[in-house]
């Protein structure tokens, strides 16, 4: 497989909306990086720009799934970034699904590796109710550990509250979250569903990125992984999840 030709097929399947074959077997997530990394440089080239990191496969039921034993990651993109209530037009994705996830915004850079849970309590600047909308480039969700990485994680665009609340104020691992569509309840959850602990997930991230000489900046968006299972969307669907002290976020999806 050769990334940058790989990346090409994600980049012309998300201006197409047409997906892709699954790579092909026996590849490994640094195959996955690799391919994400050449499609990244594809779109910050179009002037998009990285706004944060979304971590996915942060529960082990969904890392057997996938066979791999640890979180991956990808960019979140500042044109995928929607505020709380807005319209989220279907025709932007091929197979969208929502989850719900706690978000943090950090206020000091981290750098791995070394990274502690109190390094990254001390540099987040609050934490938001959030839900990604995950999307798949490759045909049907037939997506292995590679195909997933490459394809930013699977990452198609995320929704916050854009309201902070001190971390002081809150233990992540003990928000509730409820998730309603079109005011029916769908699906509960809780923050220990990421890793035990979401601000693990930021700890885990820095170091994780720190290994290639990337570091989180000031400002930048954390998701820490979905607190319960996808959804898929549907014109027309209202989603609202709402969070213990965090309070709420909703997506309207239109055609």
């Amino acid at each position: 497989m050769d990334p940058l030709v790989t990346a090409r097929q994600l980049y012309e399947a998300r201006r197409s909306r047409v997906p892709i074959p699954p790579f092909g077997e026996g590849l490994t997530a640094a195959d996955g990086y690799a391919v994400q990394q050449e499609l990244v440089r594809l779109l910050l080239a179009d002037g998009d720009r990285v706004v944060g990191h979304k971590v996915g496969l942060t529960s082990k039921p969904m890392q057997r799934l996938i066979g791999m034993d640890s979180p991956d990651y990808g960019p979140v993109l500042a044109s995928t970034v929607y505020p709380s209530g807005a319209e989220v037009p279907l025709r932007r994705y091929i197979q969208p699904k929502i989850e719900a996830e706690i978000g943090f915004v950090l206020g000091e850079p981290l750098r791995g590796p070394g990274v502690s849970l109190l390094d990254a309590a001390r540099a987040v600047a609050g934490v938001a109710a959030a839900v990604e909308i995950v999307d798949s480039r490759i045909e049907d969700w037939r997506i292995g550990l590679a195909d997933t990485i490459g394809d930013l994680a699977s990452n198609g665009a995320v929704a916050t509250s854009g309201r902070l609340v001190a971390l002081s104020d809150v233990d992540a691992r003990m928000v509730g979250m409820v998730l309603s569509r079109n005011g029916s309840v769908i699906d509960t959850g809780a923050g220990a569903a990421a890793l035990g602990d979401p601000l693990l997930v930021v700890a885990w991230l820095a170091n994780t990125l720190g290994e290639v000489g990337v570091g989180l900046e000031p400002g930048h968006l954390i998701m820490t992984g979905a607190l319960h299972a996808a959804v898929p969307m549907a014109a027309g669907d209202v989603f609202r999840a709402e969070f213990d002290v965090l309070g709420a976020v909703t997506v309207r999806v239109v055609a």
